[in-house]
Protein backbone atom coordinates (compact mmCIF):
# COMPACT_ATOMS: atom_id res chain seq x y z
CA UNK A 1 0.00 0.00 0.00
CA UNK A 2 1.06 3.57 -0.54
CA UNK A 3 2.40 5.43 2.20
CA UNK A 4 0.62 8.30 1.47
CA UNK A 5 -1.40 9.59 -1.72
CA UNK A 6 -1.85 13.18 -2.32
CA UNK A 7 -4.28 14.16 -4.95
CA UNK A 8 -4.04 17.54 -6.83
CA UNK A 9 -6.34 18.67 -8.67
CA UNK A 10 -5.06 20.86 -11.77
CA UNK A 11 -6.16 24.05 -13.46
CA UNK A 12 -3.72 25.64 -15.48
CA UNK A 13 -2.04 27.63 -12.69
CA UNK A 14 1.42 26.95 -10.69
CA UNK A 15 1.21 24.03 -8.11
CA UNK A 16 0.45 25.33 -4.57
CA UNK A 17 3.08 25.17 -2.17
CA UNK A 18 1.49 22.32 -0.72
CA UNK A 19 1.36 20.56 -4.37
CA UNK A 20 5.18 21.04 -4.24
CA UNK A 21 5.83 19.98 -1.17
CA UNK A 22 4.28 16.60 -2.35
CA UNK A 23 5.58 16.11 -5.77
CA UNK A 24 8.90 16.76 -4.21
CA UNK A 25 8.32 13.89 -2.04
CA UNK A 26 6.66 11.15 -4.95
CA UNK A 27 8.29 8.09 -6.11
CA UNK A 28 5.14 7.91 -8.01
CA UNK A 29 3.01 10.63 -10.16
CA UNK A 30 -0.45 9.22 -12.11
CA UNK A 31 -2.54 11.50 -14.69
CA UNK A 32 -3.13 12.80 -18.18
CA UNK A 33 -0.03 12.77 -20.11
CA UNK A 34 -0.19 16.58 -20.03
CA UNK A 35 0.13 16.11 -16.33
CA UNK A 36 3.04 13.86 -16.64
CA UNK A 37 4.94 16.19 -18.80
CA UNK A 38 5.24 19.03 -16.30
CA UNK A 39 8.46 20.48 -15.33
CA UNK A 40 7.59 20.45 -11.46
CA UNK A 41 7.00 15.90 -11.92
CA UNK A 42 10.34 14.36 -10.60
CA UNK A 43 12.74 13.00 -13.37
CA UNK A 44 13.05 10.04 -10.83
CA UNK A 45 9.39 9.08 -10.12
CA UNK A 46 7.30 6.04 -11.80
CA UNK A 47 4.79 8.37 -14.01
CA UNK A 48 1.46 6.02 -14.66
CA UNK A 49 -0.83 7.55 -17.33
CA UNK A 50 -4.70 7.32 -16.22
CA UNK A 51 -6.16 5.71 -19.23
CA UNK A 52 -7.41 3.32 -17.40
CA UNK A 53 -8.57 4.31 -14.47
CA UNK A 54 -8.86 1.27 -12.44
CA UNK A 55 -5.57 -0.18 -13.66
CA UNK A 56 -3.68 3.21 -12.35
CA UNK A 57 -5.47 3.08 -8.69
CA UNK A 58 -4.76 -0.60 -8.61
CA UNK A 59 -0.86 0.32 -9.55
CA UNK A 60 -0.82 3.24 -6.67
CA UNK A 61 -2.39 0.88 -4.18
CA UNK A 62 0.72 -1.91 -4.45
CA UNK A 63 3.08 1.15 -5.06
CA UNK A 64 5.13 1.14 -1.60
CA UNK A 65 6.25 5.17 -1.17
CA UNK A 66 4.91 8.75 -1.67
CA UNK A 67 2.17 9.08 -4.42
CA UNK A 68 0.77 11.61 -6.28
CA UNK A 69 -2.10 11.89 -8.75
CA UNK A 70 -3.09 14.38 -10.75
CA UNK A 71 -7.15 15.78 -11.80
CA UNK A 72 -8.26 18.66 -13.92
CA UNK A 73 -9.90 21.14 -11.78
CA UNK A 74 -11.64 19.79 -8.58
CA UNK A 75 -10.65 15.92 -7.74
CA UNK A 76 -13.75 15.35 -5.91
CA UNK A 77 -16.38 16.21 -8.92
CA UNK A 78 -16.60 13.46 -11.17
CA UNK A 79 -12.53 12.67 -10.99
CA UNK A 80 -10.07 10.72 -9.63
CA UNK A 81 -10.98 10.63 -5.91
CA UNK A 82 -14.33 8.31 -6.36
CA UNK A 83 -11.37 5.45 -7.31
CA UNK A 84 -8.71 6.07 -4.98
CA UNK A 85 -11.19 6.02 -2.25
CA UNK A 86 -12.64 3.03 -3.05
CA UNK A 87 -12.12 0.77 0.25
CA UNK A 88 -10.77 -2.01 -1.45
CA UNK A 89 -7.83 -0.27 -1.84
CA UNK A 90 -7.61 1.08 1.96
CA UNK A 91 -5.99 4.15 0.64
CA UNK A 92 -5.30 7.36 2.95
CA UNK A 93 -5.96 10.41 0.72
CA UNK A 94 -4.88 13.86 0.82
CA UNK A 95 -6.56 16.60 -1.73
CA UNK A 96 -5.49 19.45 -2.69
CA UNK A 97 -8.28 20.66 -5.22
CA UNK A 98 -7.98 23.68 -7.87
CA UNK A 99 -11.27 25.00 -9.34
CA UNK A 100 -13.82 22.95 -11.37
CA UNK A 101 -13.10 22.84 -15.14
CA UNK A 102 -17.07 23.22 -14.90
CA UNK A 103 -16.82 26.33 -12.50
CA UNK A 104 -13.91 27.78 -15.25
CA UNK A 105 -15.90 27.74 -17.93
CA UNK A 106 -19.06 29.24 -16.49
CA UNK A 107 -16.89 31.85 -15.41
CA UNK A 108 -15.40 32.30 -18.91
CA UNK A 109 -19.29 32.86 -20.01
CA UNK A 110 -20.59 35.10 -17.34
CA UNK A 111 -22.99 32.83 -16.63
CA UNK A 112 -24.21 32.30 -13.44
CA UNK A 113 -24.68 28.02 -13.12
CA UNK A 114 -26.82 27.36 -9.28
CA UNK A 115 -29.42 26.58 -12.11
CA UNK A 116 -27.62 24.32 -14.36
CA UNK A 117 -27.41 20.22 -14.53
CA UNK A 118 -23.97 18.72 -14.70
CA UNK A 119 -23.52 15.89 -16.69
CA UNK A 120 -20.04 13.74 -17.94
CA UNK A 121 -20.10 12.42 -21.24
CA UNK A 122 -18.55 9.39 -22.58
CA UNK A 123 -19.34 7.04 -25.28
CA UNK A 124 -21.45 4.73 -22.69
CA UNK A 125 -22.96 7.65 -21.13
CA UNK A 126 -23.52 10.47 -24.42
CA UNK A 127 -27.06 9.22 -25.31
CA UNK A 128 -27.79 10.03 -22.00
CA UNK A 129 -26.25 13.39 -21.57
CA UNK A 130 -28.03 14.45 -24.65
CA UNK A 131 -30.86 13.36 -23.31
CA UNK A 132 -30.80 15.77 -20.10
CA UNK A 133 -29.90 18.19 -22.55
CA UNK A 134 -33.15 17.54 -24.32
CA UNK A 135 -34.81 18.54 -21.08
CA UNK A 136 -33.04 21.23 -19.42
CA UNK A 137 -32.46 24.69 -20.07
CA UNK A 138 -28.71 24.80 -18.83
CA UNK A 139 -26.55 21.88 -18.74
CA UNK A 140 -22.75 21.69 -18.39
CA UNK A 141 -21.28 18.48 -20.26
CA UNK A 142 -17.73 17.56 -19.44
CA UNK A 143 -16.61 15.61 -22.81
CA UNK A 144 -14.69 13.49 -23.53
CA UNK A 145 -12.86 11.76 -26.89
CA UNK A 146 -15.82 10.81 -29.03
CA UNK A 147 -18.13 12.48 -27.15
CA UNK A 148 -17.21 15.90 -27.72
CA UNK A 149 -19.62 19.12 -28.99
CA UNK A 150 -20.01 17.49 -32.76
CA UNK A 151 -21.60 14.29 -30.79
CA UNK A 152 -23.94 16.38 -28.94
CA UNK A 153 -24.88 18.49 -31.57
CA UNK A 154 -25.54 15.69 -34.18
CA UNK A 155 -27.59 14.00 -31.75
CA UNK A 156 -29.63 16.45 -30.72
CA UNK A 157 -30.82 17.24 -34.70
CA UNK A 158 -32.82 19.15 -35.40
CA UNK A 159 -33.51 20.47 -31.43
CA UNK A 160 -32.12 23.71 -31.45
CA UNK A 161 -29.47 24.76 -28.67
CA UNK A 162 -26.97 27.20 -28.26
CA UNK A 163 -23.89 25.79 -27.19
CA UNK A 164 -20.97 27.68 -25.34
CA UNK A 165 -17.81 25.76 -25.46
CA UNK A 166 -14.71 25.55 -23.76
CA UNK A 167 -11.82 24.28 -24.71
CA UNK A 168 -8.44 23.43 -22.82
CA UNK A 169 -9.37 25.55 -20.06
CA UNK A 170 -6.92 26.78 -17.39
CA UNK A 171 -3.95 26.52 -20.29
CA UNK A 172 -2.74 29.09 -22.70
CA UNK A 173 -5.00 27.40 -25.35
CA UNK A 174 -7.94 28.42 -23.48
CA UNK A 175 -10.97 29.40 -26.12
CA UNK A 176 -14.49 30.06 -25.85
CA UNK A 177 -16.71 29.90 -28.60
CA UNK A 178 -20.68 30.14 -28.91
CA UNK A 179 -22.54 28.72 -31.39
CA UNK A 180 -25.77 27.75 -32.31
CA UNK A 181 -26.15 23.23 -31.88
CA UNK A 182 -26.58 23.54 -35.61
CA UNK A 183 -23.45 24.75 -36.82
CA UNK A 184 -21.06 22.76 -34.17
CA UNK A 185 -20.34 19.27 -36.19
CA UNK A 186 -18.85 21.50 -38.70
CA UNK A 187 -15.47 22.40 -36.39
CA UNK A 188 -12.57 20.18 -34.44
CA UNK A 189 -12.62 20.86 -31.17
CA UNK A 190 -9.54 20.82 -28.61
CA UNK A 191 -9.68 18.07 -26.07
CA UNK A 192 -10.21 18.24 -22.72
CA UNK A 193 -13.35 21.01 -23.15
CA UNK A 194 -16.20 21.71 -20.94
CA UNK A 195 -19.41 22.22 -23.53
CA UNK A 196 -22.28 24.22 -21.98
CA UNK A 197 -25.56 23.84 -23.58
CA UNK A 198 -28.15 26.14 -23.44
CA UNK A 199 -31.89 26.11 -24.77
CA UNK A 200 -35.70 25.77 -24.25
CA UNK A 201 -37.85 28.37 -23.46
CA UNK A 202 -37.40 31.62 -21.77
CA UNK A 203 -33.41 30.42 -21.01
CA UNK A 204 -31.90 32.07 -23.81
CA UNK A 205 -30.64 36.12 -24.19
CA UNK A 206 -29.52 34.86 -27.55
CA UNK A 207 -25.59 34.22 -28.98
CA UNK A 208 -24.25 36.76 -30.92
CA UNK A 209 -24.97 35.37 -34.20
CA UNK A 210 -28.69 34.30 -34.06
CA UNK A 211 -31.27 37.33 -34.52
CA UNK A 212 -31.82 39.67 -31.62
CA UNK A 213 -28.77 38.15 -29.81
CA UNK A 214 -26.03 40.15 -28.30
CA UNK A 215 -23.58 37.93 -26.16
CA UNK A 216 -23.74 34.56 -24.29
CA UNK A 217 -26.86 33.40 -23.19
CA UNK A 218 -28.13 34.14 -19.90
CA UNK A 219 -29.68 32.25 -16.89
CA UNK A 220 -33.03 30.58 -16.52
CA UNK A 221 -35.73 32.78 -14.56
CA UNK A 222 -35.03 36.47 -13.40
CA UNK A 223 -33.34 37.83 -10.39
CA UNK A 224 -34.72 37.42 -7.04
CA UNK A 225 -36.60 34.24 -8.22
CA UNK A 226 -34.62 32.64 -5.93
CA UNK A 227 -32.58 29.32 -6.69
CA UNK A 228 -32.60 26.90 -3.47
CA UNK A 229 -31.34 23.60 -4.99
CA UNK A 230 -28.21 23.18 -7.51
CA UNK A 231 -29.61 22.19 -11.01
CA UNK A 232 -33.15 23.85 -10.21
CA UNK A 233 -34.67 25.56 -12.74
CA UNK A 234 -34.97 29.10 -11.29
CA UNK A 235 -38.68 29.65 -11.35
CA UNK A 236 -39.42 25.79 -10.98
CA UNK A 237 -41.57 26.35 -8.26
CA UNK A 238 -44.13 28.60 -9.72
CA UNK A 239 -45.93 24.95 -11.75
CA UNK A 240 -48.09 23.32 -10.44
CA UNK A 241 -47.56 20.62 -8.01
CA UNK A 242 -48.02 16.77 -8.15
CA UNK A 243 -49.01 15.30 -11.70
CA UNK A 244 -52.21 13.13 -12.99
CA UNK A 245 -53.85 16.98 -12.61
CA UNK A 246 -56.75 17.95 -14.12
CA UNK A 247 -56.95 20.42 -17.09
CA UNK A 248 -57.81 23.69 -15.28
CA UNK A 249 -54.77 23.44 -13.39
CA UNK A 250 -53.06 24.13 -16.78
CA UNK A 251 -55.78 26.65 -17.46
CA UNK A 252 -57.69 24.61 -20.24
CA UNK A 253 -60.75 22.79 -20.36
CA UNK A 254 -60.92 19.03 -20.66
CA UNK A 255 -61.75 18.16 -24.12
CA UNK A 256 -62.46 14.68 -25.01
CA UNK A 257 -60.35 13.60 -28.22
CA UNK A 258 -61.87 10.53 -30.20
CA UNK A 259 -60.27 7.47 -31.11
CA UNK A 260 -59.06 7.72 -34.73
CA UNK A 261 -58.68 11.55 -35.17
CA UNK A 262 -55.13 11.11 -34.83
CA UNK A 263 -54.74 11.77 -30.91
CA UNK A 264 -54.85 9.90 -27.84
CA UNK A 265 -58.89 8.64 -28.03
CA UNK A 266 -58.54 8.82 -23.66
CA UNK A 267 -61.27 8.92 -22.00
CA UNK A 268 -62.10 12.28 -21.61
CA UNK A 269 -58.40 13.29 -20.80
CA UNK A 270 -58.67 10.79 -17.41
CA UNK A 271 -55.86 12.35 -15.09
CA UNK A 272 -56.52 9.36 -13.00
CA UNK A 273 -55.43 7.46 -16.32
CA UNK A 274 -52.57 9.72 -16.86
CA UNK A 275 -51.10 9.45 -13.14
CA UNK A 276 -51.70 5.50 -13.72
CA UNK A 277 -49.69 5.64 -16.65
CA UNK A 278 -46.54 7.84 -15.78
CA UNK A 279 -46.37 5.75 -12.80
CA UNK A 280 -45.87 2.98 -14.76
CA UNK A 281 -43.29 4.57 -17.29
CA UNK A 282 -41.25 5.62 -14.46
CA UNK A 283 -39.59 8.89 -16.58
CA UNK A 284 -36.56 11.01 -15.26
CA UNK A 285 -33.45 12.02 -15.61
CA UNK A 286 -31.25 11.49 -18.52
CA UNK A 287 -34.35 9.48 -20.14
CA UNK A 288 -35.94 10.13 -24.05
CA UNK A 289 -39.76 9.80 -23.36
CA UNK A 290 -42.07 9.37 -26.55
CA UNK A 291 -45.85 10.12 -26.38
CA UNK A 292 -46.52 9.36 -29.52
CA UNK A 293 -50.75 10.28 -30.18
CA UNK A 294 -50.19 13.53 -27.63
CA UNK A 295 -54.04 14.26 -27.29
CA UNK A 296 -53.93 16.56 -24.50
CA UNK A 297 -50.39 17.00 -24.45
CA UNK A 298 -50.52 16.52 -20.68
CA UNK A 299 -49.12 13.32 -20.01
CA UNK A 300 -45.59 14.54 -22.03
CA UNK A 301 -45.94 17.62 -20.28
CA UNK A 302 -46.08 15.76 -16.89
CA UNK A 303 -43.04 13.22 -18.14
CA UNK A 304 -40.65 16.32 -19.17
CA UNK A 305 -41.71 17.67 -15.57
CA UNK A 306 -39.90 14.94 -14.08
CA UNK A 307 -36.79 15.63 -15.57
CA UNK A 308 -36.97 13.69 -18.86
CA UNK A 309 -36.31 14.12 -22.48
CA UNK A 310 -39.63 13.86 -24.10
CA UNK A 311 -40.59 13.82 -27.83
CA UNK A 312 -44.23 14.19 -28.93
CA UNK A 313 -45.81 12.82 -32.14
CA UNK A 314 -49.52 13.58 -33.88
CA UNK A 315 -50.93 13.92 -36.62
CA UNK A 316 -52.98 16.63 -36.06
CA UNK A 317 -51.55 19.59 -36.58
CA UNK A 318 -53.94 22.03 -34.56
CA UNK A 319 -53.01 19.13 -31.40
CA UNK A 320 -49.36 20.16 -32.47
CA UNK A 321 -49.65 23.66 -32.27
CA UNK A 322 -51.58 23.40 -28.97
CA UNK A 323 -49.15 21.27 -27.07
CA UNK A 324 -46.31 23.54 -28.16
CA UNK A 325 -48.15 26.71 -27.20
CA UNK A 326 -48.70 24.88 -23.36
CA UNK A 327 -45.54 23.92 -23.18
CA UNK A 328 -43.62 27.25 -23.92
CA UNK A 329 -46.37 28.91 -21.50
CA UNK A 330 -45.12 26.62 -18.57
CA UNK A 331 -41.88 26.83 -19.68
CA UNK A 332 -41.58 23.44 -20.36
CA UNK A 333 -39.00 21.85 -22.72
CA UNK A 334 -40.02 19.16 -25.15
CA UNK A 335 -40.00 18.39 -28.79
CA UNK A 336 -43.26 18.23 -30.68
CA UNK A 337 -43.21 16.07 -34.41
CA UNK A 338 -46.39 16.69 -36.58
CA UNK A 339 -46.84 13.47 -38.45
CA UNK A 340 -48.72 10.06 -38.67
CA UNK A 341 -47.60 7.18 -37.05
CA UNK A 342 -45.79 4.85 -37.52
CA UNK A 343 -44.19 6.89 -40.33
CA UNK A 344 -43.20 9.85 -38.19
CA UNK A 345 -41.41 7.89 -35.75
CA UNK A 346 -38.68 6.20 -38.12
CA UNK A 347 -36.13 9.11 -37.51
CA UNK A 348 -36.58 9.69 -33.94
CA UNK A 349 -34.02 9.42 -31.48
CA UNK A 350 -34.23 5.93 -29.58
CA UNK A 351 -36.59 6.43 -26.98
CA UNK A 352 -35.99 4.94 -23.31
CA UNK A 353 -39.92 4.33 -22.77
CA UNK A 354 -42.87 4.95 -24.88
CA UNK A 355 -46.53 6.03 -24.37
CA UNK A 356 -48.92 5.19 -26.89
CA UNK A 357 -51.86 7.08 -26.81
CA UNK A 358 -53.18 5.98 -30.59
CA UNK A 359 -52.02 4.50 -33.82
CA UNK A 360 -53.04 0.69 -33.89
CA UNK A 361 -51.07 -2.21 -34.21
CA UNK A 362 -48.56 -0.96 -36.55
CA UNK A 363 -47.91 2.01 -34.13
CA UNK A 364 -47.63 -0.55 -31.28
CA UNK A 365 -45.41 -2.94 -33.49
CA UNK A 366 -42.83 0.10 -34.94
CA UNK A 367 -42.59 1.52 -30.99
CA UNK A 368 -41.39 -2.31 -29.54
CA UNK A 369 -38.94 -2.50 -32.91
CA UNK A 370 -37.02 0.04 -31.10
CA UNK A 371 -36.86 -1.66 -28.12
CA UNK A 372 -37.73 0.64 -25.19
CA UNK A 373 -37.49 -0.39 -21.71
CA UNK A 374 -41.22 0.03 -20.91
CA UNK A 375 -44.25 0.75 -22.96
CA UNK A 376 -47.58 1.82 -21.47
CA UNK A 377 -50.38 2.54 -23.47
CA UNK A 378 -54.63 1.83 -22.60
CA UNK A 379 -57.43 0.65 -24.49
CA UNK A 380 -61.27 1.47 -23.74
CA UNK A 381 -62.08 -2.42 -24.95
CA UNK A 382 -61.42 -5.83 -23.59
CA UNK A 383 -60.95 -6.96 -27.04
CA UNK A 384 -58.37 -3.75 -27.71
CA UNK A 385 -56.22 -4.48 -24.51
CA UNK A 386 -55.87 -8.31 -25.43
CA UNK A 387 -54.79 -7.59 -29.00
CA UNK A 388 -52.31 -4.74 -28.04
CA UNK A 389 -50.91 -7.39 -25.14
CA UNK A 390 -50.18 -10.08 -27.98
CA UNK A 391 -48.31 -7.50 -29.97
CA UNK A 392 -46.25 -6.71 -26.75
CA UNK A 393 -45.59 -10.72 -25.94
CA UNK A 394 -45.14 -11.68 -29.33
CA UNK A 395 -41.99 -9.01 -28.93
CA UNK A 396 -40.85 -10.32 -25.87
CA UNK A 397 -42.23 -7.68 -23.44
CA UNK A 398 -43.89 -8.80 -20.03
CA UNK A 399 -47.16 -8.03 -19.85
CA UNK A 400 -49.31 -6.50 -17.22
CA UNK A 401 -53.39 -5.04 -17.83
CA UNK A 402 -55.62 -3.80 -15.12
CA UNK A 403 -59.28 -2.12 -15.74
CA UNK A 404 -59.32 1.32 -14.11
CA UNK A 405 -62.71 2.86 -13.67
CA UNK A 406 -62.54 6.82 -11.99
CA UNK A 407 -65.75 8.41 -11.34
CA UNK A 408 -65.32 11.86 -10.37
CA UNK A 409 -68.04 13.76 -7.57
CA UNK A 410 -69.05 17.16 -7.04
CA UNK A 411 -67.97 17.82 -3.83
CA UNK A 412 -70.45 20.70 -2.42
CA UNK A 413 -73.86 18.42 -3.58
CA UNK A 414 -71.56 14.85 -3.51
CA UNK A 415 -73.12 13.92 -7.07
CA UNK A 416 -71.28 12.24 -9.46
CA UNK A 417 -69.92 14.03 -12.62
CA UNK A 418 -67.83 11.73 -14.74
CA UNK A 419 -67.16 8.32 -15.08
CA UNK A 420 -64.19 7.05 -17.05
CA UNK A 421 -63.38 2.91 -17.61
CA UNK A 422 -59.92 1.82 -19.06
CA UNK A 423 -57.55 -0.65 -19.63
CA UNK A 424 -54.12 -0.03 -18.77
CA UNK A 425 -51.55 -1.87 -20.51
CA UNK A 426 -47.57 -1.86 -19.55
CA UNK A 427 -45.09 -3.71 -21.44
CA UNK A 428 -41.35 -4.30 -19.87
CA UNK A 429 -38.72 -5.47 -21.67
CA UNK A 430 -37.46 -9.07 -20.27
Amino acid sequence: MADRVTVIGWDGTPPSPAARAALDAATLVAGAPRHLDLTEVPEAAERVPLGSVDRAVERIAAHRGSAVVFSDGDPGFFGVLRALRDPRHGLEVEVIPAVSAVSLAFARAGMPWEDARVVTANRRTLRRAVNVCRAHPKVAVLTSPGAGPAELALLLGEELRTFVICEAPGTEGERITVLTSDRVARHRWTDPNVTIVVGAPGALSGPPDTPGGSGVPGGAGAPGEGVWLAGREAGAGALPRGWGLPPAVYGESPARTAPGDGSSGEPADDPHLRAAQLAALGPGPGDLVWDVGGGSGWTALEAARQGAGVIVVDRDARTCARISATARRLGVPLRVVHGAAPQALADLPEPDVVRIGGGGPRTLLACVDRRPQRVVGHALTRDGAEAAGRVLSGAGYGVRCALLQTVELETSSWTEQGRNVAFLLVGSRM
